[in-house]
Formats: structure tokens, sequence, C-alpha cells
């Protein structure tokens, strides 16, 4: 097997350059956004799941807002699609925008945005979560959880957060045992709030 933390550095690397191509944090930052990178790829965690998400806040967020944003970023050649979620009558307070990737060499990488009002519920929540996250890492439980991420098949969708929560609070150690957990305990639509 390809050693684990050269394939999670090699896709960091990757997602650091589209990024870059995509001007994305500039983007949102010139519409008057603050943007932060969170996830895998801010905890250093990212395996081969090709996912790079931001939270970006302003006041009064809007659709027609977040478009303005969108439809520059839809002007680079590699970017597919993009999709919105208008959640800004929940608790969420925020709409999701999700865009696909073409890498060079043909990979598909979506990019989560998630806009959300700034002082909301959420806002800061999951940048904490990782900082606190990253705070515990050791480099025992950080193989266990790109390990796990690894073996996890490919139409098997398990979030981040379940890696982490269960490698960290439950100690999980096996794919079998994180399955099961995704299947009863963790099995939920809503939001894990959970931190180390």
């Amino acid at each position: 097997m390809e050693n684990l933390f050269e394939i999670s550095e090699r896709n960091q690397k990757l997602a650091w350059q589209i990024i870059h191509d995509l001007d994305i944090i500039n983007l949102w930052k010139s519409s008057g956004a603050r943007i932060n990178l969170v996830g895998s790829l801010k905890m250093g965690l990212m395996m081969k799941h090709r996912d790079i998400d931001f939270h970006i806040y302003t006041k009064n967020i809007s659709m027609a807002k977040a478009r303005k944003v969108l439809d520059r970023l839809s002007e680079n050649p590699r970017i597919l699609s993009i999709t919105t979620k208008d959640l800004t009558d929940t608790e969420e307070a925020c709409i999701e925008c999700h865009a696909i990737y073409t890498d060079t060499a043909n990979n598909n990488w979506q990019i989560d945005m998630i806009y959300i009002e700034e002082g909301s519920k959420y806002d800061g929540y999951f940048e904490k979560i990782a900082e606190r996250i990253k705070k515990v890492l050791t480099p025992e439980i950080k193989e266990t959880i790109l390990r796990l991420k690894y073996e996890t098949p490919d139409d098997i969708k398990i979030p981040g957060i379940e890696y982490y929560k269960a490698v960290i609070k439950d100690k999980i150690t096996t794919l079998p045992e994180l399955i099961r957990l995704h299947n009863t305990d963790y099995n939920s639509e809503s939001i894990i709030e959970w931190q180390p």
C-alpha cells in the first residue's frame, strides 16, 4: 500500500493548486466577505476524497450576493458545474454553494462554499472544531484517520467529522467498527455537534 501520509500530502498540494487557480479566496474577499478554510485540508487530514471546504461570512447573506461571486468563479474553464441550496430560513442560516472542478488529470473535485450569516449560530463554529482537532492529533491518531479514510469504499459516504469523532472519542481503529457506528449512532441528517 502506498504511504498514507504521501497520498495525503499530494492531495493537499493539488487542493492548494486548485485554490490558487480559482483565486477563490480573493473572489469572496472582494465581495466584502470573510472566508475561512475548514475541513480536512485545514487539518491536514485529506485523503482520497477530493473536496475543499470553505465557510464564508457576511451580514445579510443573499442568493444575489452569492451569485455574483459564483458567476465569476464559473468563468474558469475547469469549473463543470455550480449548485446552490438556500438554507437561510433554517437554524444553519446559510446558502450552500457547491462547485465541481476538473483538474489536469481529469479528476473531479468538489468545492464546498458554505455562505453563512455573520453572527449566526455556526459563525466560526467549525473553525474552532478544526483547531481543537489539530491540537489533539498525534501521529497515531492521524494515521488511523487517514487509513480509515483510505479503506472506506468509494460508494460509502462518511462525513469527515464522523472519522474524527470515531477515532478520537470512540477509539475506533477498524473499518467495520466505523461503518457500524456510521449506520447506527451517527446516522443522522443533522450536524454532528462534537469537538474534542
